[in-house]
């Protein structure tokens, strides 16, 4: 049986939509009533609606339709082709259609960058913080023959405010476009340099206690107030974060990735930690440092005001695990350059915590108060 043919609709006129002059003037005349506009006639409005019309009274002419009509997308990253296609052409991996979906566009890259106000404003933080850090550096080696300097072990000193000063300039390998190498250095390098910080502080708390205790007559414990003891805890303390990295970084070593199903219509370049478990055993080796440091000192608080730096240890180990123990589900829970933003934050903040804690009194005392910075204070 042969299909039924349709005859097509003529064109339409503009005039059969709307009057002439001629007309109104007659209507006007009164000779001849004068019809309002029609509405577009199926014909009108092109092919596509023509064909429709024809589909309500024939259901053989659905397959001409559907020849004839857009596709519709499968999936957000397809291009829509040209009408008379019938399927849709998917965009390059690092492309995105356009709103009218009729062309690839690049894809911007995600990143914490410079020019973002929220690498803007930790930069400057960072910057403000190395320069404090340097400035206390320059005041302890210049007083460093005063008693306060060296009641509080100023070798161990000199090692903390390094370990700080790098640990705050650690921040600029987080902002800005990652790379192979700052990816493969960034995260090693923070493990490394905050357990040099963590066990520099750890020696501060047992070096106050060794002190108050090697003052009662006939004690041995004048033997360890040395720097030798200092030395040997913050390298057998670091030595444990030192293999970790290098194992690390030998096993599964981070690198660049470009990430595309994240964000959509965006590529977020970002640095893969290779082993999410060698990073979490990283920052659960400082953890743990850092709760032994804070017990150490938290014991060592009652002691006499001149050994008062153990009340300073306390409150800012107290912050640094603070800070750190609300890392975790923050940094887990974001992604793109939040997540990165996230541990920036959590770098300076338990730095300056540290920095701010410990020696913001001393230097007070160094600058501002000079009496009591005398060697009758300390003995």
């Amino acid at each position: 049986m042969s299909k039924p043919r349709y005859n097509q609709p003529k064109p339409r006129r503009l005039t059969d939509f709307y009057p002439t002059a001629a007309a109104m003037q007659r209507a006007q005349d009164g000779a001849e009533p004068l019809n309002p506009p029609r509405a577009a006639s199926a014909a009108s409005l092109g092919h596509h609606t023509a064909l429709h019309s024809a589909q309500e009274d024939a259901p053989d002419a659905s397959r001409d339709i559907m020849d004839t009509l857009p596709p519709p997308v499968e999936s957000p990253g397809d291009l829509m082709a040209d009408r008379a296609i019938e399927k849709c052409e998917r965009c390059p991996d690092d492309q995105w259609p356009n709103l009218n979906r009729n062309q690839c566009i690049k894809r911007p890259l995600h990143f914490l960058s410079y020019g973002d106000p929220l690498g803007k404003a930790l930069t400057v933080l960072a910057s403000i913080f190395s320069a404090i850090t340097a400035l206390v550096m320059w005041i302890f080696v210049k007083y460093r023959k005063t008693p306060l300097v060296k009641a509080n072990n100023c070798n161990l000193s000199y090692v903390l405010l390094i370990s700080l000063f790098w640990g705050f300039l650690l921040s600029f390998l987080f902002v800005g476009l990652p790379g192979e190498v700052t990816c493969l250095i960034r995260q090693t390098a923070f493990g490394f340099i905050f357990s040099v910080a963590i066990s520099a502080v750890l020696g501060k708390s047992i070096t106050v206690i060794v002190a108050f205790n090697a003052t009662k007559p006939g004690s041995r414990l004048r033997k360890l107030l040395g720097s030798k003891i200092s030395a040997f805890l913050v390298c057998m303390c670091s030595l444990g974060e030192l293999i970790i990295c290098v194992s690390w970084l030998i096993c599964a070593p981070p690198f660049l990735q470009y990430d595309i199903k994240t964000m959509s219509g965006h590529i977020i370049v970002q640095c893969n930690e290779g082993s999410l478990a060698a990073f979490h055993f990283s920052v659960s080796y400082i953890g743990i440092l850092a709760i032994f440091t804070f017990i150490i000192a938290f014991l060592s608080r009652k002691l006499p005001d001149r050994y008062n730096e153990a009340q300073y240890i306390t409150f800012s180990m107290l912050v640094f695990c603070s800070v750190w123990i609300s890392f975790f589900p923050t940094y887990l829970c974001t992604k793109g350059k939040a997540m990165v933003a996230v541990e920036v934050f959590a770098i300076l903040s338990s730095n300056g915590a540290v920095l701010c804690l410990i020696f913001f009194p001393k230097c007070c005392i160094i600058l501002l108060n000079p009496e009591r910075n005398r060697k009758k204070t300390f003995p």
